[in-house]
């Protein structure tokens, strides 16, 4: 007697697939994601192929995000030695046989493409601490703390001598955040944060002094110094250094309330803002939509972060909690980092709005961290079920 087995359906084979998909956080990408190819058509309509780039990119990014979330957590645990370890060595070849454009030296040609190994770290760093505190669960000294602190300094420090400024900013916060959630004692934390305060009270009041030509700031580059004191006085050059910033504040001013409408922003279609596709179109978007259309954005945001918080708090392991936690957290730094500079509160520097701006490698990377979350819940939906 021949048995007869029931091929099932494809609408339950596709069910199987996206079985333990967290609907909220699909939710707060499919928010994210729309906003971006609204503005990004407004911005880059007239500027060759970049909306149909970055829908492209934007795929690409879906796609990364459906196969992260196949991977258990467990797979992404072996994987975290051998990641920083690659990482951490191609830094090294950056430094010694790297290409140099515009006088930095980021990139490596490794001969079927051109990499830059410096967005592996955006992930490998937070996976390898995660990874080191999972292993002395219960156990944490000061000097498990010590060794974190030194898995960090060894990337950041390579990036930074690039120099990239702002990736080494978004790989040291995020290994920071990991730092923070194993549990480090806020006594440590407060004195950091009150000596920032009062170095950047410092910088401000003696801004006039210490921007004077001449006057090196010890362990600081020139561009950089440049950045800072643009910042601090964008009206000094406002045809020159201080045109990013002057006309990024002048785009969201006039944005007002509700914004001058779709494809209707003067300061972006007649190209005063700088890079309005890239690092500044959050300029474009909001003198287009207005305040009205920043809410919701910072809203869409907002929701992506807390529920990427939830996911973590509600994550099995010590290495999911501590990995969800610090790849939400980079979506924040994005955000701020981004808005920040453009609104004139923070230096420019080259740091994407996630899912907004223009960016292949960005792009991926983002969809790396998004799957990281969507797999560390879906591992525990599918354990409860």
């Amino acid at each position: 007697m021949n048995a007869v087995f029931e091929q099932p359906s494809w609408p339950s084979r596709l069910a199987r697939v996206f079985a333990g998909f967290d609907g909220p956080l699909a939710l707060a990408i499919a928010l994210l994601a729309g906003i971006g190819l609204v503005v990004m058509y407004s911005a880059g309509f007239d500027s060759g192929t970049r909306f149909g780039d970055h829908s492209r990119n934007m795929l690409i990014a879906l796609v990364v995000i459906f196969v992260m979330a196949q991977v258990p957590p467990q797979k992404l645990e072996s994987l975290a030695v051998p990641l920083y370890v690659l990482g951490v060595l191609l830094l090294v070849a950056v430094e010694l046989f790297g290409i140099t454009r515009k006088g930095a030296t980021r990139w490596l040609d490794v001969g079927v493409t051109v990499i830059q190994p410096s967005e592996i770290l955006k992930i490998a760093l937070p996976l390898m601490l995660a990874w080191w505190f999972q292993k002395r669960e219960g156990q944490l000294r000061v000097a498990d703390f010590v060794v974190a602190a030194a898995l960090l300094a060894v990337p950041v420090g390579l990036i930074a001598k690039q120099p990239d400024l702002g990736t080494s900013l978004l790989v040291l916060a995020a290994g920071l955040y990991v730092i923070f959630f194993a549990g480090l004692s806020w006594r440590l934390v407060v004195p950091v944060m009150v000596l920032g305060v009062v170095g950047i009270i410092a910088i401000v009041a003696t801004g006039d002094h210490i921007c004077q030509p001449g006057v090196e700031w010890p362990g600081i580059r020139e561009y950089q110094k440049t950045r800072v004191c643009t910042l601090l006085d964008p009206t000094k050059d406002p045809l020159g250094k201080g045109f990013h910033i002057l006309q990024g504040m002048i785009a969201i001013g006039s944005g007002g309330l509700s914004g001058k409408g779709f494809m209707m922003g003067t300061q972006t279609h007649l190209e005063f803002i700088p890079e309005r596709t890239t690092d500044f179109i959050f300029a474009a978007f909001s003198e287009e939509f207005g305040l009205s259309g920043v809410l919701v954005l910072l809203a869409s945001f907002t929701f992506l972060i807390f529920r990427g918080l939830v996911i973590a708090a509600e994550a099995p392991t010590v290495f999911t909690r501590l990995l969800a936690g610090a790849v939400t957290m980079s979506f924040f730094t994005y955000a701020f980092v981004n808005m920040g500079m453009v609104s004139g509160i923070l230096p420019v520097v080259g740091v994407p709005l996630p899912f907004v701006s223009y960016g292949g490698t960005a792009m991926v990377t983002l969809g790396l961290g998004l799957g990281i979350l969507m797999s560390v819940s879906r591992s525990k939906r599918l354990m409860q079920s």
